[in-house]
């Protein structure tokens, strides 16, 4: 049984059905394994003073009675909330902006109550499988975070989402929201999910002073970052931190797209270059060289224990998707341009490499009314001009007020607008589910045999298995 993490809840009727002097803090419904949900849920609603936390059965010192009333009450307010199941993997470090766009659909929205359903673990890949399990079964949340993407031709395919071309007509954002995202969340002659953010992934962090001590500079190319590596290995400093397996992924899509190009890069997506040719095998051998210069403890470690050691000293750089920058500013308070530097991942400048998270609406959503309204304001400006500035991404609107973003977030909007753009492997926008699922074998495969030929030969034929290029 998962326990799910919620909102202190505030019912609409609270004051006229429960007496005054009560404080926010502790009478606790529990939602258990049952024919609708195998996760547990706590709710938080306002305790009397004086009173001891013992879930529904709060002990009012010398009153119960009250207790009784009390609890009456709550139960009944219940009943008359609305209730918002969210899912989605932002959880830990990346919980605190979800929180900033939970409050503020709760002001709007006044008597609903949002159950924040989190699975942990990044990129989704631990989310995918719960909520797999959970759409076959029968019991879909009201809304769920997706990647736009070729991701979401999965979901599609298995009939669980509805619609939502209407919703974008009415709102706009066939006018607001760029011509190539709106690709991504469009197949078959529909529109899938909203889109609530584009996060960058090719970029390299690291902490400009601790650089200037060790004499080396952020390299623009592998093969620099290559000549570096044993200085900074010299020093007892780990050139290039990595961290569980999804990580390691991220970075090779980095390589892939500084080897080939944007041009051969896309041409793996379409079938147009096979992974087994000499150009792809070659990503793997590159790929190989820079693995050495890597620490060799990644398979227990986080992406923030990973960025953790960048800020430490212990490591030089760190290829990871912008949502370190959330990490860094909002979570460890450092100054974006002091704090942390950043550059484009070597050999990749001029290349905007772009995932976005969405929200998509199931088809059976308990609650479809209010799943319409959280997805009116996650695509709306002031909900993303709101969450986007603490989770170190920003909005794909074209009408995105800057103003309250970092700096580094403005120098990644003007790259976004500016440079080109290509999707994101690992995170769903380049390529199907099951591509992108099996590519996780193909990755650890190569780990354990160190051959970029039967790597590229692997890859080819998932990518057969897989439907690309069948086009």
């Amino acid at each position: 049984m998962r326990h799910l993490s919620a909102k202190d809840a505030k019912p609409p009727l609270r004051a006229s059905l429960l007496p005054t002097g009560l404080k926010d803090g502790s009478v606790t419904r529990y939602k258990n394994s049952s024919a609708r949900s195998p996760y547990r849920l706590n709710l938080h609603y306002p305790r009397p003073k004086g009173a001891l936390n013992c879930g529904l059965l709060t002990n009012v010192r010398g009153a119960p009675i009250k207790n009784a009333i009390i609890l009456a009450a709550t139960l009944l307010t219940l009943t008359q909330a609305q209730e918002l199941e969210i899912f989605s993997w932002w959880a830990g470090d990346e919980g605190p902006p979800l929180a900033v766009l939970v409050d503020l659909f709760e002001a709007q929205n006044p008597g609903t109550v949002v159950i924040n359903a989190t699975i942990a673990g990044g990129s989704g890949v631990n989310a995918r499988s719960v909520l797999k399990a959970r759409l076959s079964g029968g019991d879909p949340p009201d809304a769920f975070q997706v990647h736009a993407g070729r991701e979401i031709d999965s979901w599609v395919a298995a009939g669980p989402l509805e619609d939502l071309s209407s919703l974008f007509a009415d709102e706009g954002w066939n006018e607001v929201f760029p011509k190539d995202l709106l690709e991504l969340i469009r197949t078959g002659g529909g529109t899938w999910s909203v889109p609530v953010n584009v996060h960058r992934s090719n970029v390299m962090w690291f902490v400009p002073a601790k650089l200037k001590t060790w004499g080396v500079t952020a390299p623009t190319t592998w093969d620099e970052f290559l000549t570096v590596c044993p200085t900074l290995q010299e020093r007892g400093v780990t050139p290039l931190v990595v961290a569980e397996p999804w990580t390691q992924g991220h970075l090779w899509e980095s390589v892939a797209l500084a080897v080939l190009g944007p041009e051969d890069y896309e041409a793996l997506w379409s079938g147009r270059l096979p992974f087994s040719s000499p150009e792809a095998v070659a990503v793997w051998r590159t790929f190989g060289r820079i693995l050495a210069c890597t620490n060799d403890d990644a398979a227990g470690l986080s992406w923030q224990g990973a960025t953790d050691r960048v800020v430490g000293g212990e490591a030089a750089f760190n290829i990871m998707g912008d949502w370190a920058a959330g990490y860094l500013t909002t979570t460890l308070g450092l100054e974006p341009g002091t704090g942390f530097g950043w550059a484009a991942s070597p050999g990749t400048d001029g290349t905007f490499m772009l995932l976005a998270d969405a929200f998509s609406l199931p088809v059976g959503a308990p609650n479809r009314d209010a799943a319409l309204a959280w997805l009116r304001m996650v695509g709306s400006r002031e909900g993303q001009d709101t969450f986007n500035p603490p989770k170190g991404s920003i909005s794909p609107r074209l009408d995105s007020d800057l103003g309250p973003y970092t700096a580094y977030a403005r120098s990644a909007y003007s790259d976004y607008t500016e440079d080109r753009q290509v999707g994101s492997l690992v995170h769903g926008a380049a390529a199907n589910e099951v591509f992108t699922s099996g590519f996780a074998e193909v990755l650890e495969g190569y780990l354990s045999s160190g051959s970029a030929a039967q790597a590229g030969a692997a890859a080819q034929a998932l990518a057969e298995r897989s439907g690309i290029g069948a086009d």
